[in-house]
């Protein structure tokens, strides 16, 4: 019964809602520092482009289920930076990964050992601008253990660090993270602390961490609260994400919050740089971003191939009109 009335009180606050007009950021560009492409239908893609997003990261997350051999990982980060990265350069979007054991999968320890053999050889491919996403779920001694261990790798390889913090015991979740990252050696600035809320961002910031906000329905945070925490906390070393994947979520929530945030009175600079900037120079620090990359995109041909597969299905043209109620 309670679940009942939870989600019927959720659908009233649902009724309650402005027009998509994002006609007000046009020609503003937009990079999206975490979102789950692989979860994710060309569509979004199309919708992303259109929307002025022109750069992304995606990390290396749990799949909605747990993994059960070595082979398994192998093939996802194969696919991070192979197809997927072809995909979103279907249509002009530069696609970058975060490499790593999530914090879920870190408990399983016999496999978590054998992960950790091959991640080395992942981590120095291109376009991977660092490790991630890493942290704690249910903040296990085996999450700890695999945790330390990929900060080591990160701090051996130069490469910034993209921590997701729990959901449950958030606040305690976020200190523990960085305690064990400075331990770890890691200087703050290489260290981007994702999943922040109200609770964590203070001390985030305080401690010289980037903080980066989850725009994300119901369970993270709202961008009317984001609106707020920017107004209170300024735009210096943070960043917002959709962290869009599998689940109920919005591969436009940057640029969503960006209107939001320009109706609010936010100035152009502060939402260019919670938008777009800071991600960059954050991420920057693997040395693999050159903004060059896509902010001169040629014309896209997407009949190209990748392993003899295009984007393109049975004979489709290149774009669909969403306009039409004709599916042809």
């Amino acid at each position: 019964m309670c679940c009942n009335e939870n989600f019927e009180e959720r659908n009233k606050g649902e009724k309650i809602q402005t027009s998509l007009d994002l006609s007000e950021i046009s020609g503003m560009k937009f990079f999206d520092p975490h979102v789950h492409m692989t979860s994710r239908t060309t569509d979004d893609y199309q919708a992303m482009a259109d929307a002025g997003i022109v750069a992304l990261i995606e990390p290396a997350f749990w799949l909605g289920q747990p993994r059960t051999q070595l082979g398994s990982f192998t093939d996802y980060y194969s696919s991070l930076i192979g197809w997927e990265r072809f995909r979103s350069s279907q249509f002009g979007i530069k696609h970058y990964c975060t490499i790593g054991l999530n914090s879920r999968e870190a408990n399983n320890e016999q496999l978590a050992e054998q992960v950790m053999e091959i991640l080395p050889q992942f981590i120095f491919k291109e376009g991977v601008v660092g490790i991630g996403e890493i942290g704690f779920d249910d903040q296990t001694a085996a999450e700890e253990k695999y945790y330390r261990l990929q900060l080591d790798l990160a701090k051996e390889a130069g490469l910034p660090v993209q921590i997701h913090t729990p959901h449950r015991d958030k606040k305690k979740g976020t200190q523990r993270s960085m305690d064990i990252a400075i331990e770890q050696g890691l200087d703050p600035y290489m260290v981007i602390v994702d999943h922040n809320n109200e609770e964590t961002v203070k001390e985030v910031l305080d401690r010289g961490f980037w903080a980066a906000f989850t725009i994300y329905p119901f369970t993270k945070m709202g961008n009317e609260r984001m609106v707020e925490v920017l107004k209170q906390y300024g735009s210096e070393r943070i960043m917002i994400n959709s962290a869009a994947d599998w689940g109920i979520s919005d591969p436009l929530a940057i640029p969503k919050t960006a209107a939001l945030m320009k109706r609010s009175g936010i100035s152009l600079q502060d939402i260019e740089l919670v938008t777009y900037r800071n991600a960059i120079t954050a991420f920057a620090q693997s040395g693999q971003i050159d903004e060059n990359d896509f902010l001169r995109v040629k014309n896209i041909d997407q009949s190209q191939k990748f392993a003899s597969n295009s984007i393109l299905r049975g004979g489709q043209q290149p774009r669909i009109d969403k306009n039409s109620i004709i599916i042809s």
